[in-house]
């Protein structure tokens, strides 16, 4: 498989995902300020993406398709920085300031240690 056509469906993938955990946060009516649908897809492709890079050389030696299809195309569009960025802006200017901080630090730091602990495992 082509690697740019890789990247292609592995975002597309990624992207309905994320855009399915909103709607889910959005149907089980997840009331306040605070942005757990944009966490909850961001630590989970965090989680996967830590997974496979750790992994990766184990399960998939020069495949590089599947790189391309799950660690660029698919974490990529399942993660999202500008909605990350987006809410905390909002969060900011709506004078929520506690929220913004506990955002940016939860995620910054889950996804780090995300990372040790996948490390670890390996």
């Amino acid at each position: 498989m082509n690697l740019w056509l890789a990247v292609f469906l592995g975002g597309g993938a990624g992207s309905i995902l994320r855009f399915g955990i909103s709607n889910l946060f959005l149907r089980m009516e997840v009331k306040g300020a605070f942005p757990w649908a944009t966490l909850s897809a961001n630590l989970l492709a965090t989680a996967f993406l830590a997974w496979l890079i750790m992994r990766y050389e184990i399960l998939l030696p020069g495949k590089e398709q599947w790189r391309a299809l799950l660690a660029i195309g698919f974490c990529g569009g399942f993660s999202t920085l500008s909605t990350f960025s987006f809410e905390n802006y909002q969060l900011i200017r709506d004078g929520l300031f506690a929220y913004a901080a506990l955002n940016v630090l939860i995620s910054v730091a889950s996804g780090i240690l995300l990372f040790y602990l996948f490390a670890r495992t390996v």
